[in-house]
């Protein structure tokens, strides 16, 4: 499978193994509570997280195709579009906590736990995948444009969210309900102030998306210290 071989390459083969891993233990865990309640209620976090998945697939494969073809192919350019179009998929989870805020209950805490474990897990696939986008953007216009890129996309998706949230739509209703789509945004646009909602959620949310994806990418990019010579291993062996 062309995903696999892109994915377990040795750049990016590490992250690839911890994110499966990842997403393997929080589907026993979200098989666990089923099975535990009898009540299959958070058994949409499986399809969430599966979701969250598409835009790497998109995003490996856009790359490779950039690699191998450039920027000026209808694949590339359809693989980008379909990235974009299912990049808010991946953070998006972080929302499912609304679930916890009807009532007080038992699982309360349990279900905290399961859902920001899965939020995570998504919200690391979506950076990796805009890891990789962000490189290709380099590549062709430098690296300035390339952050502009990742802030315009936080604001995009952010947007794509309560779009998903609070209006109720889907990514693939860009194909499948396109009318409706257009209609429902554009009746948020002719008044985003009515509600605080309609423009504040984007904005923090594109906010908390930009600053989390700066700091992961600091973290990625640390360089190992050099270690005093007094701390050296030879030196240390001959005490």
């Amino acid at each position: 499978m062309k995903f696999l071989r892109l994915g377990f390459k040795r750049e990016i083969a590490l992250p690839m193994l911890a994110l499966m891993f990842a997403s393997m233990v929080n589907m026993g865990l979200v098989l666990a509570r089923i099975v535990y309640t009898g009540n299959v209620k958070y058994g949409f976090l499986a399809w969430n997280l599966f979701l969250a998945w598409l835009p790497l697939v998109f995003a490996l494969l856009a790359s490779e195709e950039f690699q191998n073809r450039g920027r000026h192919t209808w694949s590339f350019r359809s693989l980008a579009a379909a990235w974009l179009l299912f990049f808010p998929n991946a953070p998006y989870i972080f929302t499912d906590l609304t679930h916890l805020t009807t009532h007080f209950y038992n699982h309360f805490w349990i279900d905290m736990v399961l859902i920001v474990s899965c939020a995570f897990t998504g919200l690391v696939i979506g950076f990796v995948s805009l890891y990789l986008m962000q490189t290709v953007v380099r590549r062709m216009w430098g690296a300035l444009i390339s952050w502009v890129f990742v802030f315009g996309i936080a604001g995009l998706s952010s947007f794509g969210i309560y779009v998903g949230r609070f209006l109720r739509f889907n990514s693939w209703d860009v194909i499948v309900r396109p009318v409706r789509l257009y209609h429902g945004i554009g009746k948020w646009a002719a008044d985003p102030f009515s509600h605080p909602t309609g423009y504040a959620f984007p904005a923090l949310f594109a906010t908390f998306l930009f600053t989390s994806y700066l700091m992961l990418y600091a973290l990625t990019h640390l360089q190992p210290a050099d270690l005093p010579e007094s701390l050296d291993g030879a030196k240390l062996g001959q005490a």
